[in-house]
C-alpha cells in the first residue's frame, strides 16, 4: 500500500494521519479496536517509524485514538458534539450529540439541605429537601453522575413517577404544566471521589468537571438545585465568542456557541 510519493508534496505523516483519520470514519476501526503498530504501518504504507510515530502521535493529541503504555494503540470513542446555548435536560443533551440517553436511580432519600443548596433553593439551612442520585450513560457508558436536591413541593409532583425513563423538565412541563425558564450554571475542575468515584468507575482523584446548576419555573418557583459529575476523559466544552465594537459595559452577550464535545 505504499504511495507515490514524488507526485504529491504533503509530508508523509500528514498523509497517513489523514489516511488512519479516514478509516476511523469509515469504522474500519470501531471504538476500542487496535490499530495496526507502528511496525505494521510502516509494512502497509512504505513509511518509515519516524512517519508512523508522528503520525499515530498527532491522532492521540486530537483524542482520536489512546496510547496504552505495553498494550498498544487503540481507538478511543468518536467527538460528538451539541448545542447548549439553551437550558436542556440530559435527554436533550444525548439526542443532540447522537447518543442514546439512559439514566439508573441510585438513590432516592429526603435529607436536610445542606446549606449550598438550602441556598440556592431559598429554603432555611437543615429543610427537608428530596436527594436524588442517578447515573447517566449514553449508548450504555456511563458519562455523569447527577445530584438533585428538590424542594417539598417538587418532589410531591414527582412522587411515584419513574425517573430512570422520564426527566424531571419533561413531566414538570407535560404532565403539570410547570414551564422550566432558566437555569444558572457553575463549572468546575474537581477530583473524583466516594460514591460518584464508584458509580462512574474511576479511581479515587480521577478528574472530573463539576456543574452545579440551579433551575427555576417561569413563575420564579426554584425547581431543583443539582451537581452533574462529568466522565473527565468524555466530555470537553468548545465556546464560541464574537469581538464587538461597542464597550463592554454596553455589550450584550457575545456568546454564539456554548458545547460539551462527547466521547463515546
Amino acid at each position: 500500500m505504499a504511495w507515490e510519493l514524488q507526485a504529491e508534496p504533503t509530508p508523509l505523516y500528514w498523509r497517513l494521519r489523514e489516511t488512519l483519520r479516514e478509516r476511523i470514519r469509515r469504522g474500519e476501526f470501531a471504538p476500542g479496536a487496535r490499530l495496526p503498530t507502528e511496525d505494521e504501518l510502516c509494512r502497509q504504507y512504505g513509511v518509515s517509524r519516524i512517519t508512523a510515530s508522528r503520525a499515530v502521535r498527532d491522532l492521540a493529541a486530537e483524542g482520536l485514538v489512546v496510547r496504552q503504555q505495553g498494550r498498544g494503540t487503540f481507538v478511543a470513542a468518536p467527538v460528538v458534539q451539541h448545542d447548549l446555548v439553551r437550558l436542556t435536560d440530559f435527554v436533550e443533551d444525548m439526542q443532540q450529540a447522537g447518543l442514546q440517553a439512559e439514566s439508573r436511580v441510585l438513590a432516592q432519600e429526603q435529607v436536610a439541605a445542606p446549606a449550598h443548596v438550602a441556598e440556592a433553593l431559598g429554603l432555611s439551612a437543615g429543610a427537608p429537601v428530596t436527594e436524588l442520585w442517578r447515573l447517566r450513560l449514553g449508548d450504555g457508558a456511563p458519562l455523569a453522575v447527577d445530584v438533585t436536591w428538590l424542594p417539598p413541593p417538587i418532589a410531591a409532583l414527582l412522587e411515584g413517577e419513574d425517573l430512570a425513563h422520564q426527566t424531571i423538565y419533561g413531566i414538570l412541563e407535560r404532565r403539570h404544566g410547570l414551564r422550566i425558564e432558566r437555569g444558572e450554571y457553575l463549572i468546575e475542575a474537581v477530583a473524583a471521589a466516594g460514591r460518584v468515584a464508584e458509580a462512574l468507575a474511576v479511581p479515587p482523584g480521577a478528574p472530573l468537571l463539576r456543574f452545579h446548576r440551579t433551575s427555576w419555573a417561569a413563575t420564579g418557583q426554584p425547581v431543583y438545585h443539582q451537581e452533574r459529575y462529568y466522565h473527565g476523559e468524555r466530555v470537553r466544552y468548545r465556546l464560541t465568542l464574537e469581538r464587538r465594537g461597542r464597550p463592554l459595559a454596553e455589550a450584550a452577550s457575545t456568546i454564539r456557541t456554548f458545547e460539551p464535545v462527547f466521547e463515546r
